[in-house]
């Protein structure tokens, strides 16, 4: 289980620091585009890039907000049920979203594999575009790694450390 939980760590530490380097560059493009429409014409294909930035950026943080306990929960109603109960659903939530995501990280797979083999290029810069897509999927596939461990630590009894 220490394995599965460092191998958490360190993958979204990772990627969570990859996704800073989406946000400076987003940044860095936002601001260089407007000061260079005010002093010449806009960056071509900022808005596009921004684009392709952000859904790294999103992606890539998803397992590291699902560590921290960062998405939206309402738990008013759980609270009212037992212990046992209140357990069982969040294993139950917790499985069905690890289904929804790992079908998520297929389908975009899929979709990016689509892309890279007819050579699709974006529509303003005409680079290739796939490399962000399979981001995404990684970034999914790293939430997946993350919603099992957290099966697993609510199905497996924790061992109390000795002092």
């Amino acid at each position: 289980m220490s394995f599965l939980n460092n191998l958490c760590i360190q993958v979204n530490r990772g990627l969570t620091a990859a996704a800073g380097v989406c946000l400076v560059s987003m940044i860095a493009l936002t601001c260089g585009n407007i000061f260079l429409r005010l002093v010449w014409g806009p960056i071509p294909g900022a808005v596009e890039l921004t684009g392709y930035f952000s859904a790294v950026l999103a992606a890539f943080s998803l397992g590291h907000t699902q560590m921290r306990r960062g998405h939206i929960a309402v738990d008013l109603l759980l609270m009212a049920f037992p212990r046992p109960m209140q357990k069982a659903m969040g294993i139950l939530n917790d499985t069905l979203c690890l289904c929804f995501f790992l079908l998520i990280t297929w389908q975009v797979t899929e979709r990016a594999t689509v892309l890279k083999n007819t050579g699709e290029l974006s529509e303003t810069l005409q680079i290739i575009y796939y490399p962000f897509i399979y981001c995404t999927a990684l970034g999914c596939l790293a939430l997946c790694l993350v919603l099992i461990r957290d099966i697993l630590q609510n199905l497996i009894p924790q061992q109390e450390q000795p002092s």
